[in-house]
């Protein structure tokens, strides 16, 4: 069905209900489901060598090829300058500028393979410097800017186990079969994946055939590192002969460019990456943590001396996972992103341990759903560009002084939302009554809304289950807000943002108490009034999925259920998902064959006895991380039992089911469309 006539089906979705309207905010103000393909948020940014300017994508939808696009734009710290960098019609991907900020790399497509380009900033010419079958990743500039290394998947076929007569001349046999023999054959996003391994390679900028620098049965993964002295790359893999059954235990490794010998650095058991080297050469920032075989183990930022001597922890006080560190022009400490009780912050260590909070409400660029994100860089003066979000805006790209001052330096949805009378958002805590525990939720409410009046209450549960939602942009919950409903999302124990102990208290206990935390939350809405409590509703996907079908095998004040992308036999899941070796390991105590009564006890489908509630399901058909054959064991049970159920297949989708936007608006048009079938509000048809 082509792109236009998909989007009026799923928009015509409708039915009848008797919740009620919000008050008379005029249709043609409202978020509309249309609105999503106007949505721009920034990301990437990059300052100039100078610190005068800052790259940055702006990033959006391709309403007519129904996909993410993204451009590059420029910006002067002073606010001025805003303009494109350049205007090529090809999305690019993962700019990066060379050392001297005359040239840029970044990856594009070229007759449909993502190759890496070359772009002259002050002319404008454009070169192609590959012509390679795999997507080049992780690209990073060599100091004296001479060469570009990047990681590829190097294939390494299967030879076949017999050998085939050969064909008569104008026969037509079926197509060869396919031998698998490695652990991890496929993978969520990039489906059944031919056997390789991921690879390091330099090419040079004027141009030449990229040269492989590691070999071998093993993934050498980014991001990748320059020393600076140009003789050494820094990266992480584990190079053990057990690899595939203990992928998280990486190390930080060191790359000889002239003789391709490798030094590894670390040699803890868990993951150390993500290395980062000081502006003098002298010490090598990296994350990981010593593994304990916990669902949850926040990422520690730790640093070593440049030959691996010393290494220690930085942020272990904090109680928090750190992602994407950063040095300080002068060597002193660290920046790095963090989520904290829901809200992704900017924070600064010290080579000391002196922590401190630099900045707040980073992110936006997860659109449908509020989770964190975000990324950032810091310039030669010190200041930071990144991105801040809100409730009501995704991320606009902003600049965070020495003293910590924040200056937006766009508004990229101002065109749009400034004319949307959007949902609003308040916090709310709740003690658990399992063991007076806090957990903390956010109520959307509609625009327009009457507190004398009782609108449908819809319980939306973030993925994971390690995972937070907070208060940021999300356009589904504004859509479901649009259409009439309450929303409220929370972060139930398990959620990440409130430290190791509170993450872990699903540890092997999942789904549980959570579903405890889930109810509390929903029941203090209903008390602080204008919830109509006959008409309550609850969707999530992937963790959120496992949840809600818990929820409709726990309880019927529900009056519909949407279930997406879940997971409902543990056992089944855990040995079709793409990363059996990390959930037989992390989420439980034993294989199933040595624990089948924990996985059975964990699983929905051991309580589809008990469901009465109407339930959707909605799952991609080319999921490799909750398997659709996960939904169709529960679909097949729900009908044996004669329970409403409906299953919406989306063709073509991986986990991501909305990854375009037609897909993010059909998810919530159905969903809405399901509810409305039981008492929801009926569906404008536009």
């Amino acid at each position: 069905m082509r792109l236009h006539s998909f989007l009026i089906a799923v928009l015509l979705i409708a039915g009848s209900g008797g919740a009620v309207a919000a008050k008379d905010v005029r249709s043609d103000a409202r978020f509309r489901p249309l609105d999503v393909f106007a949505l721009e948020w920034a990301d990437a940014p990059q300052f100039t060598p100078d610190g005068k300017t800052i790259l940055y994508l702006r990033s959006g939808f391709d309403i007519m090829h129904d996909r993410g696009r993204a451009r590059l734009w420029r910006v002067n710290v002073d606010g001025t300058g805003h303009r494109p960098l350049f205007d090529d019609s090809a999305d690019l991907r993962s700019p990066r500028l060379s050392p001297d900020g005359t040239r840029i790399a970044y990856v594009a497509p070229v007759d449909g393979r993502p190759q890496i380009h070359l772009r002259w900033l002050a002319g404008g010419e454009t070169a192609i410097l590959t012509d390679v079958a795999e997507a080049p990743r992780d690209l990073a500039w060599s100091p004296d800017g001479r060469h570009i290394a990047f990681t590829m998947r190097a294939a390494a076929p299967q030879k076949p186990l017999g050998k085939m007569p050969e064909a008569p001349e104008g026969a037509q046999w079926a197509q060869p079969v396919k031998v698998i023999d490695d652990l991890i054959y496929r993978i969520n996003g990039a489906g059944y994946v031919p056997s390789g391994y991921t690879q390091i390679f330099i090419v040079p900028s004027d141009g030449g055939t990229p040269r492989q620098m590691t070999s071998g049965a093993f993934n050498h993964g980014g991001p990748l590192e320059w020393m600076p002295d140009g003789r050494h790359l820094l990266f992480a893999a584990n190079l053990k002969p057990d690899w595939q059954y203990e992928l998280t235990d990486t190390d930080v490794q060191s790359l000889d460019v002239a003789s391709g010998d490798i030094t590894t650095l670390t040699d803890r058991k868990g993951p150390d990456n993500a290395p980062k080297v000081s502006p003098d050469g002298r010490h090598i920032a990296f994350l990981g943590y010593e593994d304990e075989y916990l669902g949850f183990q926040p990422n520690i930022l730790s640093v070593m001396n440049a030959d691996g001597s010393d290494p220690h922890p930085l942020t272990a006080a904090l109680d928090r996972s750190v992602r994407d560190p950063h040095w300080a022009p002068d060597g002193s400490g660290l920046y790095f992103l963090y989520d904290d009780f829901g809200v992704t912050k900017l924070g600064h260590v010290s080579l000391k341990g002196k922590l401190r909070v630099v900045a707040d409400n980073i992110g936006g660029t997860t659109i449908g759903r509020p989770y964190g994100s975000g990324s950032f860089d810091v310039g030669p003066g010190g200041q930071v560009a990144t991105m801040i979000t809100s409730p009501t805006r995704p991320g606009d790209l902003a600049l965070v002084g020495r003293k910590g001052a924040v200056r937006r330096l766009t508004e990229l949805n101002e065109d749009l939302l400034g004319q949307r009378e959007l949902a609003t958002l308040e916090e709310i805590r709740v003690a658990s009554h399992v063991d007076g525990r806090e957990i903390e939720g956010w109520i959307v409410r509609p625009a327009g809304f009457e507190a004398d009046k009782r609108y449908p209450l819809l319980l939306e549960i973030h993925g994971g289950p390690f995972a937070d939602y907070g208060p940021r942009f999300a356009a589904e919950m504004q859509l479901y807000a649009a259409a009439g409903y309450v929303v409220v999302y929370a972060n139930p124990r398990g959620s990440t943002s409130y430290g190791k102990d509170f993450g872990n208290l699903i540890h092997h206990a999942y789904p549980g108490q959570d579903y405890d935390d889930l109810m509390d939350i929903v029941d203090a809405v209903i008390a602080k009034g204008s919830i109509d409590t006959e008409h309550l509703y609850v969707t999530g996907g992937s963790g959120g999925g496992v949840l809600t079908a818990w929820i409709v095998g726990k309880t019927d004040r529900f009056r519909a259920a949407a279930v997406q992308k879940p997971v409902i036999n543990w056992t089944s899941f855990a040995l079709t998902a793409d990363f059996a070796p990390i959930f037989t390991r992390y989420w439980f105590p034993a294989m199933p064959w040595e624990a089948h009564e924990q996985y059975w006890r964990r699983s929905p489908l051991s309580l589809v006895g008990n469901v009465e509630t109407p339930t959707l399901l909605i799952t991609g058909e080319a999921d490799y991380r909750t398997p659709i054959s996960e939904t169709e064991q529960f679909y097949g049970a729900l009908k044996l039992r004669h329970v409403d159920t409906a299953m919406v297949r989306i063709p073509g989708a991986n986990h991501d089911i909305a990854a375009r936007p037609s897909q993010l608006v059909a998810k919530v048009a159905n969903i809405l469309g399901w509810f409305a079938r039981y008492g929801g509000p009926a569906q404008e048809t536009r």
